[in-house]
């Protein structure tokens, strides 16, 4: 896919983005697609809807305010990259997290860091329940983020621990976060959250209900969370 596509779907939907960026999303969306063939990164074919799905849906955060005055974030079970390489990309003052449990993703998104110049990353290999023990991760972030990962109630385990207080929780969810939301609201109290409105993310041409669900952390979360790893899925909290 060229450059100057990429910049015509990144202006058609109101995203703000520096120069640079439509040459390093092509190079990431090329290593995507070659890396793709060999390792199973994600079941999304064809430039146009992988351009739309995964880049375009994790960029358009940068069309709200919920990034505002961010200095560091991580992305929790960040799979090939989204949304926190997107972000990284293109936002090179925010550092960014990626943290997963698999080591050949996260070998994935080094290339994609190397050849595209992103200096502003830092590589985890951890289980988010694990990885939210850490001295250096726990309760340290402006935001910790997820998209497509597991239902409001789990992420709310996974994701507020790594938040300090004040900052946010951002998941990327779809229309079934309706369902979601009453299990959700009780687990984000539990962990020191408090659920805000879903915030609507459209993409032209897309009959996508695609949404950003925040909750702030106003309260440090309790020592006990997150329990053991596999227990936040296994048996969630607000149920």
């Amino acid at each position: 896919m060229r450059a100057e596509r990429i910049t015509e779907r990144l202006e058609a939907n109101g995203i703000p983005f520096a120069p640079e960026l439509p040459e390093r999303i092509r190079i990431y969306l090329d290593l995507l697609q070659e890396w793709n063939g060999r390792m199973d990164l994600t079941a999304v074919e064809g430039e146009e809807d992988l351009l739309d799905r995964h880049f375009l849906d994790s960029l358009t955060v940068l069309k709200t305010d919920l990034l505002a005055g961010a200095e560091r974030i991580i992305d929790v079970g960040t799979g090939a990259g989204f949304p926190g390489m997107a972000i990284a990309l293109a936002k090179p003052g925010i550092r960014v997290v990626l943290l997963d449990s698999q080591r050949k993703r996260l070998s994935f998104l080094q290339a994609v860091a190397d050849a595209t110049g992103a200096g502003n990353i830092e590589i985890v290999h951890a289980r988010a329940e694990d990885g939210a023990r850490r001295t250096d991760l726990r309760e340290r972030f402006d935001a910790a983020c997820a998209r497509a990962v597991a239902p409001l109630n789990v992420l709310s385990e996974l994701l507020l621990p790594y938040v300090r207080v004040g900052g946010k929780m951002l998941c990327w969810k779809g229309p079934a976060v309706e369902e979601e939301m009453e299990s959700g609201r009780r687990a984000a109290f539990l962990l020191g959250g408090t659920l805000q409105p879903a915030i609507p993310c459209p993409l032209a041409g897309r009959d996508w209900d695609h949404r950003i669900l925040p909750a702030v952390k106003s309260r440090t979360t309790p020592g006990k969370y997150p329990r053991k790893a596999g227990t936040p899925k296994k048996e969630p909290l607000g149920t």
